[in-house]
């Protein structure tokens, strides 16, 4: 048998850790459940029972036809970043047991979250919105590539990036549909539905978070100092990532701006400047968090005062070439 190390004797113990909360996941779940409205992609992109399917599509199609490039780009990389799923399942699956709650939400979560990518491939290929060759491409190379973090061989450090990506991409499919709504209502309609459900997720890990940190802050707090000066979205290994998350930034649909909103929203929520007791590790872990907004206010400012006009093309946008401010 051999000598257990101090790194693999502390990722037990944050596993027992995740062991003591199966209660409160399956209370969060219950809770989850009773409030959720299930949906369909076909509830979403329709068409309705009395409805002629050929009119409908017709109509999906004339009402996209106006939506603008920059949007269409957003449309792609907030498809091709649901589309990660199976990296995620993995990585919580990893740490959750097999008969268990932890199970249970992990399945279920998983289950929700494939509708995303599914209802906007759907609304893609149905409207022509994108080129869809180019765009299934990217999705293959983005899955065949992986997502490895080096944070995920942390269980409490996966917890904090599910609880602000999840909060990430709430705000992107938001404003993705507040901008698409004025040409194409229907999507705009889509992307509304899968904000609210990626905030239902994102309450769900906080809440998680917030139960780590009551019963194991110090390592809590330090596996939190990692993670929030600033995350890789899922999408960071898909072709053309970069330029794609320019555009969306550009766009208002997210940016380090909202990033900064996010970790001083997480902050406040975990009362992080006042949970007291912590040792030596905790303490060093709650400054360092403690000072993270400011240094990410200093990079919104720089990015947003150096950025100049720019051109962007991309192939699944019909190599159209478009310019932004």
């Amino acid at each position: 048998m051999g000598i257990v190390t101090e790194a693999e004797r502390e990722i037990q113990t944050k596993i027992e850790v995740l062991r003591d909360l199966e209660p409160k996941v399956h209370e969060l779940m219950e809770i989850h459940e009773r409030k959720r409205e299930l949906w369909f992609p076909v509830d979403l992109l329709g068409p309705a029972p009395d409805e002629c399917p050929d009119t409908h599509l017709a109509e999906l199609r004339s009402q996209a036809d106006g939506i603008p490039d920059s949007a269409r780009a957003a449309i792609a990389l907030n498809m091709l970043t649901e589309e990660g799923l199976p990296h995620f399942h993995r990585l919580l699956a990893v740490y959750l047991g097999d008969e268990s709650f932890w199970r249970s939400w992990n399945n279920l979560w998983t289950a929700e979250e494939d509708r995303h990518g599914q209802v906007l491939h759907d609304y893609v290929r149905d409207t022509r919105l994108l080129q869809q060759r180019k765009l299934e491409e990217m999705q293959f190379e983005y899955l065949r590539r992986g997502f490895h973090p080096e944070w995920d061989k942390d269980p409490y450090r996966v917890f904090v990036y599910t609880t602000v990506q999840e909060r990430a991409t709430q705000f992107s499919h938001g404003e993705t549909g507040r901008i698409v709504s004025e040409y194409a209502p229907r999507l705009g309609e889509i992307m509304g539905h899968l904000a609210k459900e990626e905030a239902r997720h994102y309450s769900f890990y906080r809440t998680i978070f917030e139960e780590i940190l009551k019963r194991d802050p110090d390592q809590a707090l330090h596996s939190a100092s990692f993670i929030l000066p600033a995350i890789d979205m899922p999408g960071v290994t898909m072709p053309g990532f970069k330029d794609l998350a320019e555009v969306i930034r550009r766009a208002g649909v997210y940016g380090p701006r909202d990033y900064l909103r996010i970790v001083q929203e997480q902050i406040r929520y975990w009362r992080v400047e006042s949970i007291q007791g912590l040792g030596e590790l905790g303490r060093k872990a709650q400054e360092k968090i403690l000072g993270i907004p400011a240094r990410l206010k200093r990079i919104a400012d720089h990015m947003e005062t150096r950025s100049k006009r720019k051109t962007f093309v991309f192939e699944v946008v019909f190599n159209r070439e478009f310019a932004m401010e």
